[in-house]
């Protein structure tokens, strides 16, 4: 694992050279905030990462349902039993293995590592604009329906799961990009991965931390590039 920190937020990259999947320690004066909870084996590092940063985890805050998000939930939620754990209400039911869809939502086949065994329960389910901590709550559906990003009130850094991806270069959720198409396989529908970008562009970020690769500093030129990008492969090309 490898730890990277920028401004309050801590990046904890599991396979960084292999098969990036990251996780997040947001520091609070009172504790720390873990956004989503990486692999299955993830939860001794992560640990041992709040040990080092000399504060206990006070909340498990999920981007949205996918396993390799929801990894290490249970193992941290035995060994945690006063964390809050927070998703937001429409992927909690994703967390479960139901992929039934909405009747408002477009009738696309939820794709991704779907959870099939996890046993907690979610304390809280989140709505746009609910707070954790500094952490706003956006929703940016698309890779997920109910996929949400995170922005730190105190100086916009901004969290995303995997609305977009910083691995082989970044991208909105749903562009293929050949040295690591994986996201983009995972994800459910394009045309709200675009719009779900474009609110997040909205926010002027200083910082993006995404699910997959490095976060990037000073990224709206980048992201700018990156929807300009979603909309010519949304338009065939043209």
């Amino acid at each position: 694992m490898k730890i990277t920190k920028v401004q309050s937020v801590y990046q904890l990259a599991f396979m960084p050279r292999l098969f990036p999947v990251n996780c997040y320690l947001v520091e609070e004066n009172d504790g720390l905030t873990l956004v989503d909870a990486a692999l299955p084996y993830s939860s001794k590092s992560i640990l041992k990462a709040a040990d080092t940063i000399g504060k206990s985890i006070k909340n498990i805050v999920l981007t949205h349902a996918h396993g390799d998000h929801v990894g290490s939930l249970d193992v941290l939620k035995e060994l945690l039993p006063e964390v809050e754990v927070s998703i937001s209400s429409r992927d909690s039911r994703l967390l479960f293995g139901d992929v039934s869809l909405m009747p408002n939502e477009k009738i696309v086949p939820i794709r991704g590592g779907i959870p099939k065994n996890i046993v907690t329960r979610p304390d809280r389910l989140l709505h746009e604009g609910d707070r954790i901590g500094s952490l706003e709550v956006i929703l940016t559906p698309g890779h997920t329906p109910g996929s949400i990003s995170l922005l730190d009130t105190r100086n916009s850094s901004l969290i995303v799961g995997d609305a977009f991806q910083t691995r082989g270069g970044l991208a909105v959720s749903g562009v293929v990009k050949p040295l690591f198409p994986f996201p983009a396989l995972a994800t459910w529908d394009k045309e709200s991965s675009l719009a779900s970008a474009r609110r997040l562009l909205a926010c002027q970020p200083s910082m993006l931390a995404a699910g997959h690769g490095k976060m990037i500093e000073h990224p709206i030129a980048l992201m700018e590039k990156a929807i300009e990008k979603a909309e010519k492969n949304s338009n065939g090309g043209k």
